[in-house]
């Protein structure tokens, strides 16, 4: 492995961590059933017609985040904890964006929506270190042959 490719994994410590820190600090929310969580996931069930449904909604989404985490915190598994950050928290900016939920649903200028942002990013910035690893992913999965089976 190159030096240059060393030190950017090195680095990706960085991104990694704040991603892990910004979603793991939001588990006590979620996992407790805080208000403003409930709220939250409240008006994204009701949104998406799944009206009651918002403990397993908000639940999940926690599950989710906790395994992405922990996939980002080991340097082994930090591809894959990045690539299922990057679709949690692209639901995420998703829902900030398109549904009553709003950038600002907490009123707080918006903080929770710029965190999926910066978290999205930081997602996107450990893909990129890690592209060499990601491209030999996508080519063997997508150069087999599909078997049918029958």
């Amino acid at each position: 492995m190159p030096a240059t490719d060393r030190l950017l994994k090195w680095l990706a410590w960085l991104p990694a961590l704040y991603a892990a820190q910004i979603m793991l600090w939001y588990e006590q929310f979620k996992l407790t059933g805080a208000e403003g969580s409930v709220m939250l996931f409240n008006t994204l069930a009701d949104w998406l017609w799944i009206s009651g449904y918002e403990q397993p909604f908000r639940l999940t989404v926690a599950i989710a985040e906790l395994i992405a985490s922990v996939l980002l915190i080991n340097t082994g598994s930090r591809m894959y904890g990045a690539l299922l950050t990057l679709g949690i928290m692209s639901g995420a900016i998703f829902f900030h964006v398109v549904s009553p939920l709003g950038i600002d649903p907490y009123h707080d200028g918006g903080q929770l929506f710029m965190e999926a942002c910066w978290t999205w990013l930081s997602a996107a910035v450990i893909l990129l270190i890690y592209r060499r690893e990601l491209t030999a992913l996508v080519v063997g999965l997508t150069s087999r042959p599909m078997r049918l089976a029958i």
